[in-house]
């Protein structure tokens, strides 16, 4: 049970914390069972607390002297009573104890009973370090204004004054100071146990983004990898397969095999990475096809897709994967949706300000009613942001389609 916001909770043990269990059998017998011992110590606190009643005082009439034991003895019968309510209302059995010890000023008994100590103890380790100095103020004061008035009237003299006074400073000094160590203790561990809490949740959120930004990478690999793949193998196919010329249907057919050969490498190369057991599989992109052999296939399947670089290679490993997925689905998106294009350009232009790529093609058609965009421009659009560029698409003055990228320079290795 720890401290929290002024209220006592529950600490579940099974929270995945592995908190060592509370040294001593008999310690974690009190916790387990608060009630009982709540009311053991109230028990004890009135066999202590009624020795007091008991005592000579000043000589007072019989009939109210009477009155005042009995008087004394129900608020130190409901002093007890209330003990077991310290933990969720400190306050209560700490004002009992110090009206009964008022009471117990009439008498001229000394003061200061063990109820006081639990009192103040109870009020420091469920309550706070200022209300238990406030409280034990407020209490001494109350004491110490009562014992003046008593001792002005004539019931007690100086001495009996004092010893109520300074008996309920000694025991509730005691308490107060005993209940803010082990009441900081207490708190000081509730707020560890709050904080590992936190980097529990923290750490599960961080593992559920690293999970969701390796499924985002993988699926982009994926469809980058299937999608160009595929196309040229069905473009080639339908080729070999209209073509009368032996010669052009195999080559044709051999070209095809060749990109499905390699579309098999790069998935065997992605499933490695995911089926690998001794680490982690990394956040850095695959291996891509250079801008060179997307066009190169391109032309293999037909397609009059031509390419020009400018400018040296040799930017950041990121920066030139993405130069190379962006050529592949701009090829892939022109060779699917403008089958009759009469120029698809490629051009990439290396400066030391910024990194272009463009991928234009003449060949736009009108999208069909209740086309469903796909994942392509969506996994570049990422890809893009993700190497630190933008993303711009559509049709451009002259009526072609345009995919234009802009990337981060070259590095200051490469300027040099």
């Amino acid at each position: 049970m720890t401290k929290s916001g002024g209220r006592s909770v529950v600490v579940p043990e099974d929270d995945g914390l592995r908190l060592p269990r509370p040294p001593g059998a008999l310690r974690r017998y009190w916790a387990r069972h608060p009630l009982f011992t709540d009311i053991l110590i109230a028990l004890v606190c009135l066999v202590l607390s009624s020795a007091p009643a008991r005592l000579g005082g000043p000589e007072l009439p019989e009939p109210l002297r009477t009155v005042l034991a009995v008087l004394i003895g129900l608020s130190v019968l409901l002093s007890c009573a209330a003990i077991p309510l310290r933990r969720r209302h400190p306050l209560i059995p700490f004002t009992a104890a110090f009206a009964t010890e008022v009471l117990f000023l009439f008498l001229g008994t000394p003061g200061g009973t063990p109820m006081v100590t639990v009192a103040a103890y109870s009020l420091a380790v469920y309550g706070s370090t200022r209300l238990a100095w406030a409280g034990l103020g407020a209490g001494l004061a109350g004491v110490s204004a009562v014992s003046a008035m008593l001792m002005a009237a004539g019931p007690i003299d100086l001495q009996a004054a004092a010893n109520g006074v300074l008996g309920n400073l000694v025991v509730g000094l005691i308490g107060t100071l005993i209940g803010i160590n082990v009441g900081g203790r207490k708190r000081y561990l509730a707020a560890i146990i709050d904080r590992s809490r936190q980097l529990l949740v923290e750490r599960d959120q961080q593992a559920r983004l690293a999970a969701a930004a390796e499924r985002a990478r993988i699926a982009r690999e994926m469809h980058d990898i299937v999608s160009h793949s595929l196309t040229v193998i069905v473009a080639l196919s339908e080729g070999a397969a209209a073509t009368t010329d032996a010669v052009r249907a195999r080559a044709a057919s051999t070209a095809a095999a060749d990109t499905a050969r390699s579309a098999l490498g790069e998935m065997r190369a992605m499933l490695g990475v995911l089926r690998d057991d001794d680490a982690p599989a990394p956040l850095g992109p695959l291996t891509a096809p250079a801008p060179e052999e997307t066009v190169r296939h391109a032309q293999q399947a037909g397609f009059p897709v031509t390419l020009v670089s400018t400018g040296p290679s040799g930017s950041e490993p990121a920066i030139e994967h993405a130069i190379s997925r962006l050529v592949q689905e701009g090829v892939t998106n022109a060779m699917r949706h403008a089958p009759r294009a009469s120029a698809v350009a490629v051009r990439i232009d290396r400066s030391l300000r910024a990194t272009t790529v463009e991928i234009a093609n003449d060949g736009v058609v009108a999208a069909e009613a209740g086309h469903v965009p796909g994942y392509g421009l969506q996994g570049l659009r990422e890809r893009v942001a993700h190497a630190g560029g933008s993303l711009t698409h559509g049709v451009d003055p002259s009526g072609r389609w345009l995919l234009r990228a802009e990337l981060p320079p070259q590095t200051k290795d490469h300027e040099s």
